[in-house]
């Protein structure tokens, strides 16, 4: 038996937890997208959720897993912004402060959403490094709790939520497809579904300018980030140390697409669809027109719209 740090039953029992407090999001078709793919596709829509992305799920799972004098010493984070908004709302709901470390390359949408919801904000460079390092810190001058953005089994077991739904709500899948960057929602969509669903085929999809993911899959052991900048600002993190083994096992394959791909398929999307979608769940579109995925001969194909928060003083084109 596997030694993953959650599992199915956790799962469950997230969506006990944070149901009531959640977004059922809807999953929704096109027919123009479909034929363009060759696919049959469905749209989990999780830029309809709470904050805007798919984040809140295991933001809140785990803020409401914390024992009630842990929570009143208050949470800490560090996010580039869609994680740091649902700690910072899950936070408010439960009545307690939020701390969140945010990169300097984090965009105005996200730093004011993040303060909307009543979190205290601090900069920090845009490093990975820089942003686990002050998080660290404040974790100990506050005596506070880190709610890391991905690594945490709370975060997967909430995140692999999604994939409870979608089996509610899509019968035949052949399969799914999901943007990755620390992997805290496609390693938990495929621990739910390698229990619940094992022949549905979980593909991620990773911009191949943070492609550690696919070079990780590729050697078979976790790599570092690569020093490329995408778009795609919430993919730009690299595989978790919890997250990896579970990828490595469930995941079928890593699909990487270039720049140019990510900010065709977000306009295309927003035209065709009328879905406000970001860059991080564009990732997930591009990756349907890709070579690989149209060797696959698939029928049924969902794909997770991760996010919406989109800045729309910052268009890339």
């Amino acid at each position: 038996m596997n030694d993953y740090a959650t599992g199915v039953d956790e799962i469950f029992r997230a969506y006990q937890r944070i149901g009531k407090h959640v977004h059922r999001t809807p999953l929704l078709s096109n027919r123009t997208l479909s034929e363009q793919s060759s696919l049959d596709l469905r749209f989990k829509c999780e830029l309809f959720q709470r904050t805007g992305s798919f984040k809140i799920r295991g933001a809140l799972n785990a803020i409401l897993n914390l024992d009630p004098e842990v929570a009143k010493r208050g949470v800490v984070t560090h996010s580039s912004g869609n994680h740091g908004q649902a700690v910072a709302l899950a936070a408010a709901m439960q009545d307690i402060e939020a701390h969140v470390v945010v990169p300097s390359n984090t965009s105005a949408t996200k730093r004011q959403a993040v303060a909307s919801y009543g979190a205290r904000l601090y900069e920090c460079e845009a490093t990975q490094q820089a942003r686990e390092r002050e998080a660290q810190r404040l974790v100990t001058a506050l005596n506070a709790t880190l709610i890391p953005p991905f690594d945490h089994p709370d975060i997967i077991a909430g995140q692999g939520t999604i994939a409870l739904e979608l089996l509610e709500q899509a019968h035949e899948l052949d399969a799914v497809v999901v943007p990755v960057g620390g992997g805290g929602m496609v390693s938990g969509i495929a621990l739910a579904l390698a229990s619940l669903a094992p022949r549905v085929r979980v593909i991620a999809a990773e911009p191949a300018e943070a492609d550690d993911t696919f070079r990780s899959i590729l050697h078979g052991s976790r790599q570092p980030l690569s020093d490329g900048h995408t778009i795609a600002d919430g993919l730009r993190t690299r595989v978790g140390e919890l997250t990896w083994p579970i990828i490595r096992d469930h995941v079928e394959r890593v699909i990487r697409v270039d720049e140019n791909s990510i900010v065709h398929s977000m306009r295309h999307t927003w035209e065709r669809t009328k879905l406000l979608i970001e860059p991080s769940a564009a990732v997930g579109i591009a990756a349907l027109h890709s070579d690989e995925l149209q060797a696959l001969e698939l029928g049924t194909v969902a794909v997770i719209l991760c996010g919406g928060n989109v800045d729309l003083s910052n268009l890339p084109w």
